[in-house]
């Protein structure tokens, strides 16, 4: 275990109780390993909020493909931001409905714009984007 380092939290009664059934619930093994993604999930978010390095996300889409010109208007988009937009995913949820995943690679503050464009294109039904990293810079 080198290049490990015990250190020792002081909490609440309570709160502990709490955090332990959360971690129960999640499947965590161990507090240990929680609050290493903990720690992992607070770096990302800085990463992102700091705008600097390069980063990755997901943006899913939910919309009706009947919609007036609205796959169109979405393919016209990726294309746009093709260098930003490494790989889509498109399913066919229904007769009506279609679902697309896109995987989008690049500095924050861009493929956070793009994630907005294609979530508030005009007849998407619902969009999520999902903000992560690259993992170079955690352990």
């Amino acid at each position: 275990m080198s290049g490990v380092v015990r250190f020792g939290v002081s909490a609440d009664e309570r709160l502990l109780d709490r955090f332990d059934e959360l971690i129960a619930e999640k499947g965590y093994v161990n507090r240990s390993e929680a609050v290493r993604d903990l720690m992992r999930a607070s770096l990302v978010e800085e990463q992102w909020m700091s705008g600097e390095g390069e980063a990755v996300g997901t943006v899913t889409l939910v919309y009706d493909h009947h919609a007036s010109d609205l796959a169109e208007r979405l393919t016209t988009q990726q294309h746009t931001h093709h260098h930003e937009i490494v790989s889509t995913l498109h399913v066919h949820l229904d007769h009506d409905h279609c679902l697309e995943v896109l995987v989008l690679r690049g500095a924050p503050p861009a493929i956070g714009r793009i994630a907005s464009e294609l979530i508030g294109t005009k007849g998407v039904k619902h969009g999520k984007f999902v903000a992560t990293t690259t993992g170079q810079d955690l352990v």
